[in-house]
């Protein structure tokens, strides 16, 4: 019986090649597409979920009630994670994390390594597989460090690594360390990447700040017990919070903060691991969202759904001319089961052979999807037993529901309207033009979403953000050379080339440069009976100037004067919560007893992202602090030979360092990498689920002017125009578009707003936005109804009426 369902099967799919080859094509290329954006989704999904001890593993951070509203933020002081853990119940492990550089020396050899600075404790928390060494307690010694395999390999070679001995450049000096171990190259669905972990007592910020509650900057992560949950210790934290953060808590009172619902002006909260990767902390709160994962898998699905419609579609539309041979069937004493079955197997053969097609596409376009979504997802992701029967349940499912309903619909029509060769067919319509409405508002809300994700774009790559980005070139300081010397050194070099503009630097970076890094400084101290908070700035002379920054009072740091380097530049926000009428009379006591006063208001401009709301901002010249990006600016002409040029220089100055350098214009693109990802993926989801509706809509109009050929030679002959038969074979698809149209476009319109709420600089919503996209839908199908329709009322009415 199988073999006869088969052997059907496939002499009909032979019999009309154009219905087959239509429903392989739109099937194959969603198939393709659903496995590759799945994939994505479930990698995006998976971050973080590899650690045995995972569930019980949480990062520390704070939230305070302020004058200003709520903040929160992750970073913590150097005693924090040891008194945490002696006097808070439920620890079971703790480490300090922090990332930064570290220059490291193996013979001639210096690489500045990706560096996490951690406890003894960091390797039995988290499970990074062990290549080689010690896998007990790695970093149970000071003097010990981990390298990962790939950098063991670019500083060793073929050399076993295991207790050799390297120099790292801390606080000025080669400091010899001994490697303990190897792991596997960080995986790259981890938040916590390396390429080198060391004990975090050895940081250069260590001693100084070891007993300093007031400095923070660091991260803490803590393993609670089995039997300890997070709500039960941030309850008994509560203690610790009221004895070390005291005067803390008493100058937001005196300031004016009010508690929070329960009554608290500075908690302790747990983040779980699995939420790190996808929380950002926004106006105050940690707030946790995987939009885009779930968003490209509402893509997929879309997508996948819009193909389904039309294979449903396709056979509800051409079951009118298969009624004879359901009525014979059913006279020869065929039941409905059976006639289920033949349908159903026809069905079953379509979806997989679309199924294979769609696996190698997916395995051909792989590399291209990995570069275009910048993801590293591989088939051997999702190789193991549990996915792959999870797929197959799947994939059975689709076929069962997609194929099943028109072979059910098929299966149950009475014996005598089969044999009639007529049935009515309302109930049919009615499904097929529900599901087509369905499809084409999928379409209206895809192209409206990619109208208003390149629109809000254009808007951020556009928008003027108060400094030079064009023309100015960024690079990391990295060497072991002096900071300081090294951006004086470069200074003198170039400043006989006349393509180099200026020369400047800072201890921190405008956009994401290639080092990866984005990170921000941030400053307390009283002033005037209350405490005001700033985002700090360590810069060289000439950092406004080179940044074209907008000087609207006072002056900025002059070699002139030497007691610049106790003098401070201050941005609009930074005056206006020292309110005072004339800010340049202010007189700022740091904590450490030193004075400094305020030189120049630089106009505010955007040196965070465009998701928050300008800072207050303070520039300091004090030459005791690093600096670690140089900034040159350049000529508009010849930028890529002066590029070259500072390229050079540098190379003389720290041959072993590697060059880094980029214009801020790219680093400012750079921080817009998730939504560029994000409007590149609706915007192929809206090209491929436009392809598929045309190729369903196509097949329909195939169907029906094939039912209505009489029709339309009956109307010629009596005097019907071309225009008017067209009009008539068309208007009912243009009814189901305007439906579509006012379904969508509300729909639209509420999910891009609330995606553009994360923004404080965005577009405003205009109706002409969704109003295009109605349009380019209507367009669509014209084109594609039209083709078929337009050739059909052209057609010589003889040869229409004498077809049946």
């Amino acid at each position: 019986m199988l073999k006869n369902y088969i052997k059907i099967a496939w002499r009909n799919l032979k019999k009309d090649k154009t219905f087959a080859f239509l429903n392989i094509v739109g099937l194959s290329v969603a198939f393709g597409v659903a496995i590759l954006l799945s994939m994505a989704a479930f990698f995006e999904l998976s971050y973080d979920k590899f650690h045995t001890n995972g569930d019980n593993i949480y990062k520390v951070y704070n939230e305070i009630q302020t004058p200003r509203g709520p903040e929160a933020g992750t970073s913590q002081p150097a005693p924090f994670a040891n008194a945490l853990t002696k006097e808070v119940p439920g620890i079971s492990k703790v480490t300090r994390y922090l990332q930064d550089g570290a220059l490291v020396m193996y013979k001639d050899k210096e690489i500045n390594m990706s560096t996490v600075w951690v406890d003894a404790d960091f390797f039995t928390m988290f499970s990074f597989p062990e290549f080689a060494g010690n896998s007990d307690n790695p970093l149970k010694e000071l003097s010990n460090i981990v390298l990962s395999k790939k950098m063991a390999t670019a500083l060793f070679g073929d050399e076993n690594a295991i207790d050799k001995t390297i120099n790292i450049l801390i606080n000025g000096k080669e400091t010899p360390f001994t490697v303990a171990s190897l792991v596997e190259n960080t995986k790259s669905n981890s938040s916590l990447e390396f390429g080198l972990a060391i004990r975090f007592e050895n940081h250069q910020s260590y001693t100084k700040n070891k007993e300093e509650w007031d400095s923070q900057y660091h991260d803490v992560y803590v393993q609670l017990q089995n039997e300890v949950n997070a709500k039960q210790f941030e309850d008994q934290t509560k203690s610790f919070v009221d004895l070390h953060y005291k005067e803390s808590i008493e100058n937001l009172k005196r300031d004016g903060a009010q508690p929070d619902a329960n009554g608290r002006y500075f908690t302790i909260n747990l983040l779980p691991l699995k939420d790190v990767h996808y929380t950002n902390f926004q106006n105050g709160y940690a707030k946790i969202s995987r939009t885009i994962p779930y968003l490209v898998l509402s893509v997929a699905f879309l997508i996948l759904f819009i193909a389904c419609v039309n294979f449903i579609n396709m056979s509800i539309a051409k079951s009118t001319q298969r009624l004879r041979e359901i009525g014979m069937r059913k006279t020869l004493g065929a039941q409905k089961k059976q006639l289920f079955f033949q349908f159903w197997s026809e069905s079953l053969m379509l979806f997989s052979v679309s199924l294979f097609i769609g696996i190698g596409l997916s395995i051909l376009f792989l590399k291209d999807f990995q570069e275009i979504f910048r993801t590293n997802v591989t088939f051997s992701m999702f190789t193991n037993p549990l996915n792959i029967i999870l797929f197959i349940v799947v994939i059975v499912l689709v076929t069962l529901l997609v194929g099943g309903y028109p072979a059910m619909l098929m299966s149950k029509l009475s014996t005598i309207q089969s044999l009639k060769g007529k049935v009515e067919t309302n109930g049919k319509n009615v499904v097929r033009n529900v599901l087509m409405v369905v499809q084409f508002s999928i379409a209206i809300l895809l192209i409206s979403g990619t109208l208003v994700l390149w629109s809000q774009l254009e808007f951020m790559r556009n928008k003027n953000l108060g400094f030079d980005k064009s023309q100015v070139i960024a690079f990391p300081i990295d060497g072991k050379m002096d900071s300081r010397r090294a951006v004086n050194l470069l200074r003198d070099q170039l400043k006989d080339n006349p393509n180099i503009i200026s020369v400047t630097a800072s201890d921190n970076i405008l956009g994401l440069g290639k080092d990866g890094s984005q990170f921000s400084s941030r400053l307390g101290f009283e002033y005037k009976g209350r405490v005001v908070k700033t985002n700090m700035l360590v810069v060289d002379y000439d950092y406004i100037e080179t940044l074209g920054l907008e000087l609207i009072q006072g002056r900025s740091f002059d070699r002139q004067y030497p007691g610049d380097a106790l003098g401070m530049v201050i941005n609009e926000s930074m005056a206006r919560e020292l309110d005072e009428e004339d800010p340049l009379t202010a007189t700022i006591m740091m904590s450490d007893s030193t004075k400094y006063q305020v030189l120049g208001i630089v106009k505010d401009y955007h040196f965070e992202s465009l998701t928050k709301s300008i800072e207050p901002l303070t520039f300091f010249m004090n030459t005791d602090w690093d600096l670690y990006y140089a900034y040159v600016k350049v000529a508009p002409e010849n930028l890529s030979k002066s590029y070259d040029a500072i390229e050079q220089t540098w190379k003389t100055l720290e041959p072993n360092a590697k060059f880094l350098g980029s214009f801020l214009n790219d680093n400012i693109d750079r921080t817009f990498r998730s939504e560029k990802i994000m409007a590149t993926m609706i915007t192929s989801g809206s090209i491929i689920a436009i392809v598929l509706s045309c190729i369903g809509l196509f097949a329909i109009s195939l169907l029906v002017v094939a039912q209505r050929t009489k029709e339309i030679g009956v109307r010629k002959v009596v005097g019907a125009s071309i225009s008017s038969i067209t009009y008539l074979l068309t208007k009912d698809f243009l009814k189901l578009v305007a439906i579509a149209f006012v379904i969508a476009a509300p729909v639209a319109w509420w999910l891009m707003n609330q995606w553009l709420q994360d923004y404080v600089y965005r577009i405003d919503l205009s109706i002409w936005i969704f109003a295009l996209a109605g349009l380019l839908t209507v367009l669509i199908a014209l084109f594609t109804v039209g083709v078929k329709t337009l050739k059909a009322a052209m057609q010589n009415p003889v040869k229409s009426l004498k077809t049946e």
